[in-house]
């Protein structure tokens, strides 16, 4: 009996063993990309080195395949070990047994962070069918990102500005700790994104300068959270231009977003 007792005591200690190391590694960050719109293939990627590793986090970047766009190799894999999914897809339907793991990850209450045309990641324009044995999401944008993009203005010009900031009452999120509180301008066109749905929180708001009616001149949500989606934190910004990603601000709200999202401190200003 005694015997027994010790192996049960051996076995419990190493299965706590196993879940402390568990529990101390560093988060899994999956990166899921395939647009060919912005260039998050290149330029993700290497936010994610210089911001994401450099502060401990495990990368892990999953691109659509160049032959098939929809098909997203080596997923299935990817997803099983993350601890945050950050999407930059645009208009694509995957296999749907790859969406099916997409959607299990997100239903399980696990943290996203989407940037850009994550809004209409997993959707064909006009809610067109996918082809046969894919599979389509049109509701990703209004359920886990809790969001209504409809269009965009204009690209940015020198003399028509997207211009962006902290919206009053958020001016104490811990996703905002070290951006600007003023005005600044970015490169991204202005995402249509009104109304949000009721559980969003909006960090940033958004206008473009170049508008010739009220409704052009109005302000837009850029940036928010929600957490109604099965509990689970999610973050958007609907910015996500190659030019955004060489401004400090924006690589500040992401960097901020990713650690909201896996529930770590977010970094101090100069770290």
């Amino acid at each position: 009996m005694r015997w027994c007792s010790l192996l049960v005591a051996l076995s419990a200690a190493c299965l706590m063993g196993r879940s402390s190391a568990a529990a101390d590694a560093p988060p899994h960050v999956v990166l899921l990309i395939g647009e060919d719109e912005y260039q998050t293939e290149k330029t993700l990627p290497a936010f994610a080195d210089a911001e994401l590793a450099s502060r401990g986090l495990r990368l892990t970047a999953v691109h659509s395949d160049v032959q098939d766009p929809n098909r997203f190799p080596d997923l299935a894999n990817a997803l099983d070990q993350a601890d945050l999914l950050v999407v930059s897809v645009r208009r694509r339907t995957p296999p749907a047994e790859q969406l099916q793991r997409i959607r299990t990850y997100i239903e399980a209450g696990k943290p996203v962070v989407g940037i850009r045309t994550a809004s209409h990641a997993f959707s064909l324009r006009s809610n067109q069918p996918p082809p046969a044995g894919h599979a389509a999401w049109p509701e990703f944008d209004a359920r886990v990102l809790g969001g209504h993009y409809t269009n965009h203005h204009p690209a940015p010009t020198e003399n028509a500005r997207t211009i962006v900031w902290i919206k009053d009452e958020a001016k104490t999120h811990p996703i905002l700790v070290g951006l600007p509180q003023g005005e600044w301008s970015v490169g991204s066109s202005l995402y249509k994104t009104r109304p949000l749905g009721e559980s969003t929180k909006v960090l940033l708001m958004g206008r473009f300068e170049g508008g010739q009616t009220a409704e052009d001149r109005a302000a837009e949500p850029v940036a928010w959270t929600n957490t109604d989606y099965r509990g689970g934190r999610v973050f958007y910004t609907s910015l996500g231009h190659p030019d955004d990603f060489k401004i400090a601000a924006f690589r500040r709200l992401l960097l901020n977003g990713v650690f909201w999202a896996l529930d770590r401190t977010v970094p101090d200003k100069k770290n």
